[in-house]
């Protein structure tokens, strides 16, 4: 059982936990039973250090775990894993451009497998895919999707290149748009929304009705669109 802090091992755990060092070294952690089985179904874990002397993986003091753990309520298991490989992008995109908030992106995930938008584009300023808080929001989701980071303008023009047609959200937008075989919805930053650059680049604009309220949560605005998209 490893009971101190300065174990090599846990030190480099802790080093995980920064944004810096999970992209020096292409690795990220994951916390608890349900998202350690997915990790598991892709094949993604390197190595298990858990408290509970019932589950395998290494065994570390639970005064140990709970120093490792972000949440108040710590898990007593972790996986240190692979970060996911990029793919080709599918026909239907997700493409979110500087949303910020980790709840968000890792809620908006979720939605994407949910809804078949199985290619999610994130932009550089986007919350980071691997800090926890979006990997726990995302209940596991992000394992079953194709995700990108990169500048999203360059994307944005090259998949257009390609045949995708570009859709934003606007409060003048359409409520029925006629949507292409490949499109990408492009979710702009939670206080600013979509850039100039890309409100250029768009095909179409759609909105939201909504009576009460002037506007809606990224999240929960993306959701329902995707919603929307996976019934036609």
């Amino acid at each position: 059982m490893i009971i101190s802090k300065d174990n090599e091992k846990i030190k480099y755990i802790n080093k995980l936990k920064q944004k810096k060092h999970r992209d020096k070294e292409n690795k990220f952690l994951v916390f608890g039973d349900d998202l350690i089985l997915e990790a598991k179904k892709h094949d993604v874990i390197i190595e298990v250090y858990t408290s509970n002397p019932n589950k395998g993986g290494t065994l570390v003091s639970k005064e140990l775990m709970k120093q490792l753990n972000y949440t108040v309520t710590p898990f007593d298991t972790l996986a240190i894993c692979h970060k996911l490989l990029e793919k080709e992008p599918s026909s239907l995109i997700l493409l979110l451009e500087d949303v910020q908030d980790p709840d968000n992106v890792g809620a908006l995930l979720r939605s994407a497998s949910a809804f078949n938008f199985t290619t999610v584009i994130l932009s550089n300023k986007s919350a980071d895919l691997y800090n926890d808080k979006t990997v726990r929001a995302s209940k596991g989701a992000l394992f079953d999707l194709n995700i990108i980071r990169t500048d999203v303008i360059s994307k944005a023009e090259e998949l257009k290149s390609l045949g995708y047609k570009l859709y934003i959200t606007d409060v003048n937008g359409s409520e029925s748009p006629k949507l292409a075989a490949k499109s990408v919805l492009v979710l702009g930053n939670e206080g600013s929304g979509v850039s100039t650059q890309m409100k250029e680049l768009a095909d179409e604009s759609l909105t939201i009705k909504t009576s009460n309220v002037e506007s809606l949560n990224v999240n929960v605005a993306g959701s329902i669109l995707m919603y929307e998209w996976s019934k036609l």
